[in-house]
């Protein structure tokens, strides 16, 4: 049986998980107990409390859910990716998609969860490659994700070497400028040309609408479904439908293709979806 004390734990983490939930509209289940509290343990040091027990009656009994939860969103949200991350996407794009872009109007991508800006800058890297062999060839990228914490270091562009294994070395002499930081690690950071391409901001899919524009080409929303639940998911992919050009592509992650029935979209690939009408 277990004790009044940790009842009451229980009872508070179930209640901050559900506010995260409401939220963000990521499913944080009993299960997954231990690995919210690790994640909460960076917030706790950073606020000096010695426990989450403590830390948990500060953010309900002692009024500090207002400030601190935009921290906790921070830390439960925040999700590894990597560079050139299911490489064939960006295969795909450079065989299919790009070559009958029409030279006219400037192609406009969207990463909708863009985490630190490794897919995005993957993109930026992927069309300045096109650009070369395609003079004229105009561009647009805008990377969204919920974390203010990751829409910063995106913003900033910098990455240790062990984060670029997974880019060709000839696009990390092009675009990449590399440095050290004030303790000597080697450090890269995304040459100017490419940053001016992106622009990031804090953006919660969950969210009724969308500030963004309803012709973008391609839409990356991959690996960030899982984390709804089916109602969630349906809502987020004819939300994100919305901002697709006729013609244009939705890509998902690879376990994440069966969640994507909205009757405008068609599987073209794996993971692939175009945008057949309005």
């Amino acid at each position: 049986m277990s004790s009044p004390i940790i009842a009451a734990d229980r009872e508070l983490r179930a209640k901050l998980c559900a506010i995260v939930t409401e939220k963000t509209g990521i499913q944080l289940p009993e299960n997954k107990s231990t690995m919210i509290e690790g994640r909460l343990r960076k917030r706790i040091r950073a606020v000096g409390v010695p426990d989450i027990r403590t830390y948990l009656k500060m953010v309900f009994d002692d009024g500090h859910l207002q400030s601190e939860l935009p921290h906790i969103i921070d830390v439960l949200t925040t999700n590894k990716t990597d560079f050139f991350r299911e490489k064939a996407h960006f295969g795909f794009m450079e065989k299919h998609i790009l070559p009958n872009h029409p030279a006219t109007r400037s192609f406009k991508f969207w990463s909708a969860a863009s985490s630190s800006g490794e897919e995005a800058y993957t993109a930026a890297m992927t069309f300045a490659e096109h650009a070369k062999r395609n003079p004229g060839f105009q561009y647009s990228i805008l990377g969204t994700d919920i974390s203010s914490t990751v829409v910063t270091k995106a913003r900033q562009a910098v990455y240790t070497r062990e984060e670029l294994v997974d880019i060709p070395q000839s696009m990390q002499d092009q675009y990449m400028e590399m440095g050290h930081s004030s303790n000597g690690r080697e450090l890269a950071r995304i040459v100017q040309s490419l940053r001016d391409k992106v622009v990031f901001a804090q953006m919660n899919l969950t969210g009724p609408k969308y500030p963004v524009d309803r012709n973008m080409d391609v839409i990356f929303l991959r690996n960030v479904l899982i984390y709804f639940d089916e109602a969630m998911q349906k809502k987020v992919v004819s939300n994100i439908a919305d901002h697709v050009r006729p013609g244009g592509y939705l890509f998902v992650g690879h376990s994440e293709s069966a969640v994507v029935t909205d009757p405008r979209l068609t599987q073209c690939a794996a993971a692939a979806f175009r945008k057949e009408v309005q």
